[in-house]
């Protein structure tokens, strides 16, 4: 007998084990979907100029390479049109309920019971893949809530708010903000953007793809395969280096001020953007429109720090700032993982308990006291230099070798001990690179990074290759 398994978000990480299992013959899951479509932080976050930052070819499942790219760098709505394409050429939207959300989870022993809107539901086997960056997080400044005009964060973006001739501050200026502010200060008559900590530019070499190009890699698949393997390993052997400090360490440093120095002519506003802090700490973007669009003459970067939102505008500890429209672009509550929904396992173990001191799993993926509880982008999974596609499709790769374990009545749990060792490796791994020397979404408040990956991806390949029972056991 099949086990009947539950996947929780149809993003990525969900619709990629939805369609494994559908692949293998297993139709016995169901996916739950709070929102009402489907593609996670690619439905949500559809601000003017969103797209990713991974070329196309490599942002894209192995098994679905996808001739189909217009760009080198894939837009929001080419992302979320792949998979809509994924989910119908492979047959499982029909297993979607949408409008789902799955309040709490509970392990009885034997079976995990999912809590929604309607009667609790029992499963054998329990993929989250609810993602780290998927509620937004909004700053605690005093008096948001007194300010008379428009604000939205920048992924519950208002498409009905007409930004021509208003007065606009961002709150923020990491990737979504360089993304959407060129269009923003293309059509705002005045806009503010309130810079906490600078961030490490280079240039996004983007490009369209010709028809030719794009046929040749429909019908010679070897030369799109080839492509994406170059692709892979250039960011593997020249990106990942320099966030673990090493070879490219000061030559993606010099990218970066060379980027800064060619389209930052004034000397004041070049020094407000450089960062004091070492490359790769934060996530480097990768945008080229984003510089010109802070040169503009509407344009102003205000450092001063913010000490409330007036009804008004913006107060800063040197000045007022008026604006009838706030766009916070303050990111997403990241090291929060699977909340706010409430997991109880084994014994009536609360994870959030478990994890108080910060999230950990072994391998992202598995945590002692919730057998057959896996998970997809979890915790100390994310990548700085590479695709996490790559990552996702390593972790269901895990997951489908765990399930001939799994048939209904029998359960897997990881065991302490690796769960220790897997703790001691990360920290002593950790300990080599560039994250820990600023404040990053990467991090708790406690400061312990949570987050990252923080060795190769072809490393991560292996170990989640590995046979699973030594690492588990029968509970």
């Amino acid at each position: 007998m099949t086990p009947k398994v539950a996947i929780i978000g149809a993003g990525f990480g969900g619709l990629c084990m939805a369609i494994r299992l559908e692949r293998a013959g297993i139709g016995s899951y169901t996916v739950f979907e709070k929102a009402g479509d489907l593609g996670g932080t690619w439905r949500d976050n559809g601000y003017p100029g969103a797209g990713c930052d991974i070329p196309s070819h490599l942002y894209s499942y192995s098994f679905e390479k996808y001739a189909s790219w217009t760009r080198r760098y894939p837009s929001q709505a080419e992302i979320l049109g792949y998979l809509h394409h994924c989910a119908d050429k492979y047959g499982v939207r029909r297993k979607i309920r949408f409008g789902a959300e799955v309040t709490a989870a509970t392990f009885d022993g034997s079976q995990w019971h999912l809590t929604t809107d309607g009667e609790p539901e029992a499963f054998d086997v329990v993929v989250m893949s609810v993602g780290q960056l998927n509620r937004p997080r909004l700053p605690g400044i005093p008096g948001m809530a007194e300010f008379n005009g428009t604000s939205f964060h920048s992924a519950r973006w208002n498409h009905e708010h007409d930004l021509t001739g208003r007065r606009v501050a961002v709150i923020g200026n990491g990737s979504s903000a360089a993304q959407f502010i060129p269009h923003v200060a293309a059509r705002a008559a005045r806009l503010e953007v309130f810079q906490r900590t600078p961030n490490w530019v280079i240039p996004k070499p983007d490009a369209t793809f010709p028809p030719a190009t794009r046929q040749a890699f429909r019908y010679l698949p070897g030369l799109q395969r080839a492509y994406r393997e170059w692709t892979y390993r250039y960011a593997e052997n020249a990106l990942y280096p320099a966030l673990a400090q090493g070879w490219s360490r000061d030559l993606l440093k010099k990218r970066a001020l060379a980027h800064l120095h060619a389209q930052v002519r004034d000397p004041r506003l070049r020094a407000k953007l450089t960062p004091d802090y070492p490359v790769g700490c934060k996530r480097v973007v990768i945008d080229s429109a984003f510089y010109p669009a802070l040169c503009r003459p509407n344009v102003d970067v205000v450092t001063d720090k913010i000490v409330r939102v007036t009804p008004n505008g913006v107060q800063t500890a040197e000045s007022a700032h008026e604006a009838d429209t706030i766009i916070y672009a303050t990111g997403f509550r990241s090291t929060e993982f699977l909340s706010p929904m409430r997991v109880t396992g084994r014994g009536g173990r609360d994870l959030a308990e478990q994890w108080a001191d910060g999230a950990e799993a072994y391998l992202g993926i598995s945590a002692p006291n919730f057998p057959n509880l896996f998970m997809l982008y979890g915790p100390n999974t994310n990548l700085g230099h590479n695709s996490i596609v790559f990552m996702i499709e390593c972790q269901v790769n895990h997951i489908m070798a765990c399930l001939p374990y799994l048939s209904p009545g029998r359960r897997l749990e990881v065991r302490p001990e690796v769960m220790a060792a897997w703790r001691a490796q990360l920290d002593a791994s950790m300990a080599r690179m560039v994250w820990g020397g600023c404040q990053s979404w990467y991090k708790t408040a406690e400061g312990r990074i949570t987050n990252n990956w923080p060795g190769p991806s072809t490393l991560y390949r292996r170990l989640t290759a590995r046979p699973p029972r030594p690492a588990y056991r029968q509970v």
